[in-house]
């Protein structure tokens, strides 16, 4: 929280929270639960190169209404850039040295490994599945691919690599911009396109799908603007808007989506700051979540060490800026609000911490909640509902 933040509102705010934890039911009834209620666990994903231990990945149950992680386990993996759970809720997939990995979502959350995977090249960045879970996309930041991989929707299992595509072409910046990095992949929500946002191009590459083959073929480009470096990308709920997250320009661009003849249509429609007036000179924009409702969007700003919540417009997929606080810890890699919406996580990669947040979304405020938790080199978080027989 700022120094500036008046006492006055802080208190009001604390108020109104003790408040609202004493009207909360214990066993709300089934009609009566909101977005957020039920048994949630997160994981956080970490590097472990010079850490001293091999725990890439650290289970945490969440208090919903402390706005706290409980740490409960550790799974042993090398430098896990990044985790996704497939749609189905069922699994687990995370970048790793060798490749990737999977694990089966078990009991109170816990990760069952199933099998790993060769990408047949450096360690990825960012992986995500199609809407059916039958295919794992990995984007190559250090040597600008995508690969391509066959799942199992019903075991989880990682099969044979169906396709690997190089970027190709030159950036506009020595040293980071100058070739491709490929940094996020993520298919449109009606399953037919995957675009990769290649922050080393400053463009998006959108290419059909084969769901057959598992092929991908470009068809497209989302030019960005020059020295923009496009980062992270997500969907809205209903898939009509494509959101990118700019790193060094600290901006997020909105796109309508539709198909036009039966190819993909991307129109820009607004582009905002995801800093304050005043900021920190070496700022960059790191990550890009929706909340568990689709209702907000959050980012992070490295260098500036903030996090920006954002109120999505439905209708039209404009943003609003909502705030731009101080997470209170050293480049904030990933940054989520609770499926709750009443409080923030930061993941501050440089301080090795996660820091903690009470939100009050309509003053636009976040107050720090408890002490921050240690965690080494930590990359991204993800929250998780416990399903069926999980729980």
């Amino acid at each position: 929280m700022t120094a500036q933040t008046d006492r006055k509102e802080t208190e009001a705010l604390k108020e109104q929270e003790e408040k609202k934890e004493k009207k909360v039911s214990k066993k709300a009834p089934a009609a009566a639960r909101k977005e957020g209620e039920g048994k949630y666990v997160a994981y956080v994903s970490a590097y472990t190169t010079s850490t001293g231990d091999n725990f890439g990945i650290r289970i945490y149950d969440v208090d919903l209404k402390e706005g706290r992680f409980i740490e409960k386990d550790q799974v042993e993996i090398t430098n896990s850039s990044y985790v996704t759970i497939a749609h189905n809720q069922k699994y687990l997939y995370s970048i790793t040295d060798f490749g990737v990995e999977a694990y089966r979502i078990v009991k109170g959350g816990d990760l069952e490994f199933i099998n790993k995977a060769s990408i047949n090249g450096m360690r990825g960045s960012y992986l995500s599945t199609d809407y059916t879970d039958s295919w794992l996309f990995v984007a190559g930041y250090h040597d600008g691919k995508i690969t391509v991989l066959k799942l199992d929707p019903e075991t989880g299992k990682i099969g044979p690599i169906t396709d690997e595509v190089f970027h190709k072409g030159m950036g506009s910046v020595a040293e980071r911009n100058f070739r491709p990095h490929v940094q996020c992949v993520k298919m449109t929500r009606d399953n037919r396109f995957l675009c990769a946002a290649d922050l080393g191009l400053d463009h998006t590459n959108v290419y059909a799908f084969n769901a057959v083959t598992g092929k991908i073929k470009q068809v497209d480009i989302i030019h960005g603007e020059l020295e923009s470096a496009p980062r992270h990308i997500k969907f809205s709920k209903d898939g009509r808007f494509l959101y990118i997250v700019n790193e060094m320009k600290c901006s997020i661009d909105v796109f309508s989506y539709h198909l036009k003849n039966n190819e993909p249509e991307f129109e820009k429609v607004q582009t905002v700051s995801t800093l304050n007036n005043y900021h920190s000179a070496d700022a960059a924009a790191s990550a890009l979540n929706l909340s568990d409702d689709f209702r907000y969007l959050v980012t992070s700003n490295a260098g500036d060490n903030s996090a920006a919540v954002f109120s999505i417009e439905e209708k039209t997929g404009m943003l609003t800026k909502i705030l731009c606080l101080p997470v209170s810890g050293d480049y904030p890699k990933d940054c989520a609000l609770f499926p709750d919406n009443r409080h923030l996580v930061a993941v501050n990669h440089e301080s090795n911490t996660m820091t903690f947040f009470t939100c009050d979304l309509k003053k636009g405020l976040i107050i720090m909640k408890g002490k921050e938790l240690h965690v080494d080199r930590p990359n991204c978080v993800i929250f998780h509902r416990l399903i069926d027989d999980q729980i």
